[in-house]
């Protein structure tokens, strides 16, 4: 499941930096998350870094997007062999 932003955002620009797939970007009044680059952090970190630095917490599941760890860690590897990412 990717995750998504919530109309809480403050822009306070912290997430979007964090984001190791660049899922994040600025839209008309708030950031958003790719749905289709969104791994959930599965294949850099333990946690998704953005949801571990908002301090208002605007970043839950999207429900709109299910899927399972594994589908999330084949997305992974599919944006690293595309260059779709920037760390591991």
């Amino acid at each position: 499941m990717s995750l998504k932003i919530t109309d809480e955002c403050i822009n306070c620009d912290v997430c979007e930096p964090e984001c190791p797939n660049e899922a994040i970007y600025m839209g008309p009044e708030i950031y958003h998350i790719d749905p289709d680059l969104c791994t959930e952090c599965v294949g850099h970190f333990d946690e998704p870094q953005c949801v571990q630095v908002c301090p208002v917490d605007c970043i839950p599941l999207d429900p709109q997007h299910p899927e399972t760890r594994d589908q999330l860690y084949e997305k992974y590897l599919r944006l690293q062999k595309a260059g779709g990412s920037v760390t591991s």
